[in-house]
């Protein structure tokens, strides 16, 4: 059976977990992907958009884990093919 990974909110739980057989919760519900950004972001750029646009570019983000910007960074990366 598997098992879905416990909240853990301590160090304690944390080695507490860490003693025990891991390999019921090696599943794919357990893991997400993520990403790595190595590049500095040493530009800013200025913006105007929609506020129903935002909105909706801020939901999606939080749907994702991410934030708004790094989700508008993500799908101009994405258009460029980067």
């Amino acid at each position: 059976m598997k098992k879905i990974l416990p909240r853990i909110k301590t160090d304690e739980e944390a080695e507490n977990l860490l003693e025990q057989d891991l390999s019921e919760y090696l599943n794919k519900d357990n893991f997400k992907a993520v990403t790595f950004e190595f590049k500095p972001k040493n530009r800013t750029v200025n913006l105007r958009v929609s506020e129903d646009l935002l909105e909706e570019v801020k939901t999606v983000a939080k749907k994702q884990g991410v934030t708004y910007q790094k989700y508008i960074r993500n799908a101009i990366e994405k258009s460029l093919g980067e």
